[in-house]
C-alpha cells in the first residue's frame, strides 16, 4: 500500500517538531542559572534552540533527501529538466523566516522589559560619588610604606607616584575624572542600562554596589558600609544594584551564571539589577577586549545566605579599621590621621572627612 505524499508529510513534520522540542529543552549548553533573571533569558534561549533546531533538521533534511533521489544515476548522460522558479515556494519560504524573526524580537523585547527594559533618556538620581569610591581602610594602608614621610616635597611626591601605580587605588586616582562622580553642570550618566523590573520601577534596590572596572581588575564599593574590595558578596534573595563605570577603556561585567552582560564605560555610569538564587562562588569575566591582559581580567562573585553576608561585612569593617590603625601607629612625629595620610591621599580624590569617618 501506498502512503500519500500528506501523509508522510504530516508524519515528518510531528517527528522534526518531537525532536525540536527534547533538543531545546535539553541541550546542556548554558550553566546553572543563579539568579531569578536567569529563567527568563533561559526560556528566550531554549525558544530560540527549538526554532533553529527545526530549521536545521529540515533544511538538512531535505538537501540529503534531494541529494539521494535526483543524484545522477550510471548511463544517464542528459541534462535535467529546465526550473524556472516557484512563485508560491519563494513567497513561503521567505514568509515564514520573517514571522519566525518578528516572534523572536517580541519575545526578546518582553523578556528585556521584564528584567528591567531600557530607557534611553534616564538621567540617574543618584549616581556615584567620590565618598562612595574612595577606598577606606584596607586600599589605603596598601598604599603606605614603613617609611615615615619625608619633609622633602620631591621625596613626598615619589611615594604618591608608587602608591598611585598600585592597581588597587586605580579607581581612586581618576574618580575626580569621571563626570557623574563630579556631577558636573550639563552631564549626563545616560548608559545602556537595565533597570528594576516592572513591578519595582522607580524602587530602590536592597543592596546597592559600586563597580569599578581598570585594566585589569574589579573593584567593589558597598556605599552602604564604605566596603571596597576587589571581592564581590551578595546575599540570596535580595535585589541588587550595579552602578558600574571603568576608569580607562571599555570593559564588561559577564557572570555567565547570572545570564548578565552589561557594559563598564568610562565617564559613564551603567545600572542593572539582579536577584542571586543559588548560593556559590562564580566568575565574573571581563568580555570586552580590553588590553594585552583581558583574559586575566577575572573576580569572585560569592552568593551566600543573609547570615554569611552579614558576617562578611563586619569582617571587612573591622579589618579595614584595623589596617588603618596600624598605618597610623608607624607616625613618629604624632601628626594628625589626615596630615600623616595627606601626601599619599591627595592626588587620589579622597577627601579628609572620609579618613576621619574611617579611622573613627
Amino acid at each position: 500500500m501506498k502512503i500519500p505524499s500528506s501523509i508522510w508529510t504530516l508524519l515528518i513534520g510531528i517527528v522534526l517538531t518531537l525532536a525540536s522540542l527534547w533538543y531545546g529543552q535539553n541541550h546542556g549548553l548554558l550553566p546553572a542559572a543563579a539568579t531569578d533573571e536567569a529563567v527568563l533569558m533561559d526560556g528566550l534561549f531554549n525558544t530560540m534552540m527549538i526554532v533553529s533546531t527545526g530549521i536545521f533538521l529540515l533544511v538538512e533534511g531535505i538537501l540529503i533527501y534531494s541529494a539521494f533521489k535526483y543524484r545522477r544515476r550510471a548511463g544517464d548522460n542528459e541534462d535535467g529538466p529546465p526550473v524556472e522558479g516557484n512563485v508560491p515556494l519563494e513567497i513561503l519560504w521567505t514568509a515564514i523566516p520573517a514571522i519566525i524573526v518578528i516572534g523572536i524580537s517580541v519575545y526578546s523585547f518582553d523578556v528585556y522589559n521584564e528584567m528591567g527594559g531600557f530607557d534611553p533618556h534616564s538621567i540617574h538620581e543618584a549616581p556615584m560619588n567620590q565618598e562612595s569610591m574612595a577606598m577606606p581602610g584596607t586600599a589605603i594602608a596598601a598604599t603606605l610604606s614603613d617609611t615615615p614621610p619625608s619633609t622633602e616635597p620631591n621625596l613626598n611626591q615619589e611615594k604618591s607616584d608608587e602608591a598611585m601605580q598600585d592597581p588597587a587605588t586605580a579607581g581612586v586616582r581618576n574618580a575626580d575624572q569621571i563626570p557623574q562622580l563630579r556631577n558636573a553642570p550639563g552631564v549626563g550618566s545616560v548608559a545602556p542600562t537595565i533597570g528594576g523590573t516592572p513591578d519595582k520601577a522607580g524602587k530602590p534596590a536592597e543592596l546597592q554596589v559600586n563597580v569599578t572596572g581598570l585594566q585589569y581588575a574589579w573593584i567593589f564599593t558597598y556605599p552602604e558600609t564604605g566596603i571596597t574590595t576587589g571581592e564581590m558578596h551578595v546575599p540570596i534573595g535580595r535585589k541588587v544594584e550595579i552602578n558600574m563605570t571603568a576608569n580607562d577603556v571599555i570593559h564588561a561585567f559577564w557572570v555567565p551564571e547570572f545570564r548578565l552582560k552589561q557594559d563598564a564605560i568610562p565617564g559613564r555610569q551603567s545600572e542593572f539589577r539582579f536577584t542571586p538564587k543559588t548560593a556559590g562562588d562564580y566568575v565574573l569575566i571581563c568580555a570586552e577586549l580590553c588590553g594585552p591582559y583581558h583574559g586575566a581580567m577575572r573576580a569572585t562573585v560569592v552568593v551566600e545566605p543573609q547570615e554569611a553576608f552579614d558576617k562578611w561585612v563586619q569582617e571587612q569593617l573591622v579589618a579595614s579599621k584595623e589596617t588603618l590603625n596600624q598605618a597610623i601607629a608607624v607616625n613618629p612625629a604624632d601628626l594628625s590621621p589626615n596630615e600623616f595620610l595627606a601626601p599619599y591621599t591627595k592626588d587620589m580624590g579622597i577627601k579628609p572627612e572620609i579618613l576621619h569617618q574611617v579611622h573613627h
